[in-house]
């Protein structure tokens, strides 16, 4: 089937902002029944691309076609109707409607001019079907965690009955269950003719699922070919243009540590009655299957969520902060797992994304010292490589740079415990070392680091322990010594205990 002509096509595309070229003849097509793997660092022009030939955005040069038939642009209307369908890495829904009033959003069927709500329940329960969402219908989107509002966001493309689908880092909140759901189903979509645009920056997925890759670097394409005979390291230096090296950092004990929190009996959302003590000059990783109360403890920790314990110490204080105000004074920060939409103010300017935590600890009016702030915003900008014009809005930064900016706002205020969640979901292989260079360096200045993650060799390399939790409980606490990808998904599902017991 890979022989028939191409249902969308890229053909010599070019993009420019601001004079500052994004997209450089760009050619790209996409066959029924192929998984075609999208890769490149972040900033390469990725999501510039899949937005021309979704129709979101015109291209400046070039053209796109849909079964051959050229256009310099099309419409969003037009990509619907031609059967192409987009699952954006940030997603799109309306945390208000219901489950099935999200997926068929744009396209509700009618009866007597009204939306006919049974029709629209039977053709949602469909698709939910395909991608194990098993909640009810009426669900508001809003109240569901970041993985399930993903199932739902692809959901909501099949709705469509897509002949391309488009998906930008689809497993980057999606835990192991999901991640295999997805993958069974990109294969019967493969198998049933359909032409799939893969983008991901987990590379085993990549090798695991796609025959074809374009690699973007600078707006340009750096390779358009099968994946056959390519290995990681090789997609890896077709994206940056040199060896690949070590991923991760060299893991090293830090050579003294006290607790800077502790608790007992802590219990805060689905977390509950957890003894947990974080040490200065560590990396304590937050492990286990996603959903299963780790936000809720960093949340409870940094006074967002309502939290209690039997006793607590933070930072000297012998109680939890109520607020996150309070944990900041108290030298805790939080970066968020969804950077757009809780981590950053996406219309304001980098600059002022940067300053924000300064900004409300002024107090009312206070003379603010330009000079100094944008002696700041520059000193972070170089210190953790941040492109862009720190004047521009942040919103037209890539994920990666986006997600720098969101832990770089934290540093002039000189934290002792840093609470990540999930830091490096969606960013690109050299942001990714970045950042863990960075986590290391922070714990070897004496400073704490508590990493959340769904990336369990990330868990493995980067942390000096790691709490496993499961059903809202720390089944586990594995030192870096017994640190393996197997024994944190063990005591994730509690293969562990059931092999004790045997």
């Amino acid at each position: 089937m890979t022989d028939a002509a191409p249902v969308l096509a890229a053909r010599g595309v070019s993009k420019s902002f601001f004079g500052n070229p994004v997209l450089r003849d760009v050619s790209i097509a996409l066959l029924p029944g192929r998984v075609h793997a999208l890769l490149g660092e972040n900033g390469a022009g990725k999501s510039t691309l899949i937005n021309i030939l979704s129709g979101a955005l015109p291209a400046d040069g070039g053209s796109v076609e849909i079964d051959g038939r050229a256009a310099a642009r099309i419409t969003p209307p037009e990509a619907r109707q031609a059967g192409i369908a987009v699952v954006q890495q940030e997603l799109s829904l309306t945390a208000s409607l219901s489950i099935a009033e999200n997926i068929g959003l744009g396209d509700y069927p009618r009866r007597f001019g009204m939306i006919d709500y049974r029709a629209l329940a039977d053709r949602a329960k469909s698709v939910c079907a395909l991608v194990g969402l098993d909640e009810a219908l009426s669900t508001p989107v809003g109240t569901l965690p970041l993985g399930r509002r993903q199932m739902v966001e692809i959901a909501k493309a099949l709705y469509r009955k897509p002949r391309a689908l488009i998906l930008d880092e689809p497993t980057s909140s999606l835990s192991a269950t999901e991640t295999a759901i997805l993958t069974a189903l990109l294969v019967r979509l493969r198998a049933e003719g359909v032409a799939i645009l893969y983008i991901s920056h987990r590379l085993n997925e990549v090798m695991a699922l796609c025959q074809h890759v374009t690699v973007l670097k600078d707006g340009g394409v750096t390779a358009d070919r099968p994946l056959a005979g390519t290995d990681a390291d090789g997609l890896v230096r077709l994206m940056v243009g040199r060896d690949p090296g070590d991923l991760f950092p060299r893991w090293q004990r830090s050579p003294s540590a006290s607790d800077v929190v502790s608790v007992n009996g802590f219990s805060a959302g689905l977390a509950r009655d957890i003894d947990l003590d974080i040490r200065t000059g560590e990396v304590l990783g937050i492990g286990g299957l996603v959903g299963q109360g780790q936000e809720d403890l960093l949340l409870g920790i940094y006074g967002a969520i309502p939290a209690k314990a039997t006793t607590a110490s933070v930072n000297g204080a012998p109680a939890l902060p109520s607020s996150p105000p309070k944990a900041n004074a108290l030298g805790l920060a939080y970066v968020p797992a969804d950077r757009k939409r809780e981590g950053l103010h996406l219309i304001h300017s980098i600059a002022t994304n940067l300053l924000l935590p300064a900004f409300a600890r002024l107090p009312a009016l206070t003379l603010r010292h330009r000079s100094a702030e944008r002696e700041t915003v520059r000193e972070l900008a170089a210190r953790f490589a941040i492109k862009g014009d720190p004047a521009r809005q942040a919103q037209a930064l890539s994920g990666g740079n986006q997600q720098k900016v969101a832990l770089a706002k934290w540093m002039p205020h000189d934290p002792l415990v840093l609470l990540l969640n999930d830091p490096t979901r969606g960013v690109d292989v050299e942001t990714k070392r970045e950042i863990y260079i960075m986590l290391r360096q922070f714990a070897a200045a004496g400073k704490a680091v508590v990493l959340l993650s769904s990336d369990t060799p990330e868990l493995v390399h980067v942390c000096d322990r790691v709490a496993v939790m499961r059903e809202g409980r720390l089944v586990a606490m594995l030192d870096h010594g017994e640190l393996s990808e197997e024994a944190i998904v063990a005591a994730a599902v509690g293969a562990e205990r059931r092999r004790q017991a045997a």
